[in-house]
């Protein structure tokens, strides 16, 4: 008989948490008829606008069904990671917790970099592509395994086999066939730095900076939804944002929005924006 999927899933905790994550938000998205526009990540959302929670919402938000089990069975294979503990520095849900935000991170703001090039170069449709998912990660992850367990192989919606040593491009040429509109920036994105984890360029990245790195992260997703939306729009937080507004030195705040305040409308609320996308794309 085969090993039971709930011991699996037992000894990959955060996997598991990852892939219910991203199945629940796939249903709440789909209940709700939200789609690309309402939690992607695009450079004119980003950086014309400030939205800069669109980063992590981006991340853990698909669309499409195919597309959401594409990213997931590859990260259910990935999270072999996870049970190889006792294999010294670099294996166990630790380091994976730990990587998956360096990753999180790292292909975001590469992707974002990217994009701000490839505008400044004229191609100004990549102001407005807008794209989400998890492949970021998923190509990351997949790149680290290829360096580091070059013998392993990785299951593709559990029909197709690839040895894990060309899993990152192999899987960069299955998605571009089976979902076209997939971002192939994205996917790029994830494969360097998955390849920059690999070789050890973070080797530096301890539990502490780990918990640096998270609490920024919070700090700017919470400011930005703040500023650009009206998420945080009840009585208890107005009086928090007013006490912190006030116990900030004059002129700090840039006025009651604070420094991270946009240049868009506030979801919910005014205008549309002329720079709203209206390319989509998948990562």
């Amino acid at each position: 008989m085969g090993r039971p999927i709930l011991l699996d899933a037992w000894e990959r905790p955060i996997t598991s948490l990852v892939i219910a994550l991203c199945s629940g938000v796939w249903y709440f998205l789909n209940s709700k008829g939200l789609g690309y526009e309402e939690v992607g990540v695009s450079y004119a959302k980003v950086v014309r606008d400030r939205e800069y929670w669109r980063c992590l919402t981006a991340s853990f938000s698909h669309i499409s069904p195919l597309h959401l089990l594409f990213n997931m069975s590859s990260l259910w294979s990935l999270g072999v990671v996870e049970q190889m503990r006792g294999r010294g520095e670099g294996w166990g849900s630790g380091w994976y917790v730990r990587y998956t935000l360096v990753m999180l991170v790292g292909t975001m703001a590469l992707v974002i970099l990217s994009y701000h090039v490839l505008v400044r170069m004229g191609h100004e449709r990549y102001e407005r592509v807008t794209a989400v998912g998890y492949s970021c990660v998923v190509f990351g992850w997949m790149t680290v395994l290829s360096v580091r367990q070059p013998t392993s192989s990785l299951s593709l919606l559990g029909y197709v086999q690839l040895p894990v040593n060309l899993a990152p491009f192999g899987s960069l040429i299955f998605t571009s066939i089976i979902v076209p509109q997939a971002s192939f920036v994205g996917h790029l994105a994830g494969i360097v730095v998955g390849y920059a984890v690999a070789w050890g360029a973070f080797a530096w990245m301890n539990w502490w900076w780990t918990g640096a790195l998270a609490l920024a992260l919070a700090t700017a997703v919470a400011t930005s939804l703040d500023a650009t939306t009206d998420l945080f729009d009840f009585p208890a937080a107005r009086r928090l944002r007013s006490m912190l507004i006030a116990m900030m030195p004059a002129g700090a705040g840039g006025g009651s929005r604070g420094a991270f305040a946009g240049v868009g409308r506030k979801l919910g609320g005014g205008a549309p924006n002329t720079m709203d996308s209206n390319v989509a794309t998948k990562s």
